[in-house]
């Protein structure tokens, strides 16, 4: 697409005159980020509205999960190894970054491979990988808990805190909270997924719904194109970044999935437990499941006074509606995760909007 048609599509945009107000969800981190930094999002007429959804794996890690792994290395002085956007966001009473900083042994890694290489290097020492993310990562980490078994590495485990979109897609739909008229689905999860992974929403729940990617070009194309379905009372889905991602999806990282993971079910920020959302170790791997290796009784799980992250998970309000956004929950000093991560709708919201 060159200058002048990227041009008709933001003019098409801008000036779309809609019969009624339309309210569409992008169920991703990156998309969440991509809309305000590429200006799509300036561009929406007047009576069509964006609702951030659950698509931060960060941001949708309960406390709960930070308390457990904080304990194991307070009480069994584990290594614990985690991807950086992990060590600020805040737990029940501290943060991974707090922790470490007090003395606890926490390291930050760019992949479980590298949790691996840390327990081959050190044999004396316990390394627990902090196994947080969807689909798009669970497969390599489903591989570095098969080389740790064929290496026989017993000082390699993982704290199983993976979720599935599709289930909390699922979820948000039976709850009737919010209404939504269509999804902007996720590109790198319907990589792995499929466009058969997300079928339902348009066959069962009767949505619209289109795949995009993240660029300018994907943004608009794929925002024109659910805008016609829900205004054409359409429920298909569109896939709009057919050059990554295709009807089955990638099976080989399902499959691989598959033999070390099954469904379970998962505590979601602001949700609750939703069935078959997270993924925990099958028989033959338990081994390298730390929750059953290192096992702690870590204190009460509470959430910080006032914040309102887990609604902003939900589509129930913006990141502006919470008391604390701007104020007392700041980037350099977060009160709830979505403040955290780069893909955390609050985080965005105060990089490209400010503070009110």
């Amino acid at each position: 697409m060159d200058k002048k048609e990227l041009q008709a599509y933001a003019h098409k945009l801008k000036n779309s005159k809609l019969d009624r107000p339309i309210q569409i969800m992008e169920v991703c981190g990156t998309h969440t980020t991509q809309f305000f930094y590429t200006g799509v999002k300036d561009l929406f007429p007047e009576k069509l509205s964006l609702v951030d959804g659950p698509g931060c794996p960060v941001c949708v890690t309960p406390n709960g999960y930070l308390d457990r792994a904080i304990e194991m290395a307070r009480v069994h002085g584990v290594w614990l190894a985690t991807f950086g956007d992990m060590m600020r966001v805040p737990s029940s009473y501290s943060s991974l970054q707090k922790e470490k900083a007090a003395g606890l042994p926490i390291e930050v890694v760019y992949s479980p491979l590298d949790a691996l290489i840390l327990a081959r290097e050190n044999p004396e020492r316990q390394v627990v990988f902090l196994s947080v993310g969807f689909e798009t990562t669970i497969p390599t980490e489903a591989v570095a808990v098969k080389r740790a078994r064929l290496e026989k590495l017993n000082n390699f485990s993982i704290l199983t805190g993976n979720k599935l979109t599709p289930p909390a897609v699922k979820a948000l739909l039976d709850t009737g909270e919010v209404n939504i008229d269509g999804f902007i689905l996720p590109g790198h999860v319907s990589v792995i997924t499929g466009i058969t992974g997300w079928r339902f929403v348009s066959e069962t729940y009767g949505k619209p719904c289109v795949i995009a990617g993240f660029e300018t070009r994907n943004l608009l194309i794929g925002t024109m194109a659910l805008i016609h379905l829900i205004e054409m009372g359409n429920p298909e889905i569109i896939n709009e970044y057919s050059q990554v991602v295709t009807e089955s999806g990638n099976i080989k990282a399902r499959q691989v999935m598959a033999e070390v993971f099954e469904p379970a079910a998962a505590k979601w920020r602001g949700i609750g437990t939703i069935p078959e959302s997270g993924m925990k170790l099958r028989k033959p791997f338990q081994d390298f499941d730390a929750g059953l290796r290192f096992p702690v009784d870590p204190p009460q799980e509470i959430e910080p006074r006032g914040c309102r992250c887990g609604e902003v998970l939900r589509g129930l309000v913006t990141p502006l509606d919470c008391p604390l956004f701007g104020k007392k929950c700041l980037p350099e000093s977060p009160v709830g995760a979505c403040m955290v991560s780069s893909e955390g709708a609050c985080a965005a919201f105060f990089r490209y909007r400010g503070s009110g």
